[in-house]
């Protein structure tokens, strides 16, 4: 295991990021950085290197609703300070085909479907060190 694991979480819902941060603390899972919005977490991937990311990814209402996958593409094209084959996990509301595939061509290691337990994120968290057991 690397000597401290630093994790990225982007979700809006502030009961729900410092849940999973300090129980992942408690844990000894590492350090979950979190972030409320894409543009928080794009400063924060441009200065720190993560060893994972679990992003929330909202719809939004309306007609033809279309998921935001930028910071994805920041992430997988080199744009931030981690390596661009880092295990990232999204969290979305739906899980249509299409998405499915464009998550898929992202490498995109885990699809958590919201509503979920804070568990899901936690053992989340825990696939991404490299020495846990599959």
């Amino acid at each position: 295991m690397p000597e401290h694991l630093n994790m990225l979480l982007v979700e809006e819902q502030t009961l729900l990021r410092k849940t999973v941060s300090l129980t992942a603390r408690s844990l000894g899972l590492g350090t979950i950085h979190e972030a409320a919005t894409i543009q928080a977490a794009e400063r924060m991937l441009r200065d720190h290197a993560f060893h994972g990311a679990v992003i929330s990814l909202d719809c939004g209402t309306g007609q033809g609703c279309e998921y935001n996958l930028s910071l994805l593409d920041k992430v997988r094209n080199g744009g931030s300070a981690s390596v661009p084959t880092i295990p990232i996990a999204v969290m979305v509301d739906r899980a249509t085909t299409d998405l499915l595939k464009e998550l898929r061509e992202r490498s995109v290691s885990r699809v958590i479907l919201k509503p979920f337990r804070a568990k899901v994120l936690l053992d989340a968290f825990a696939t991404f060190d490299p020495k846990a057991p599959r």
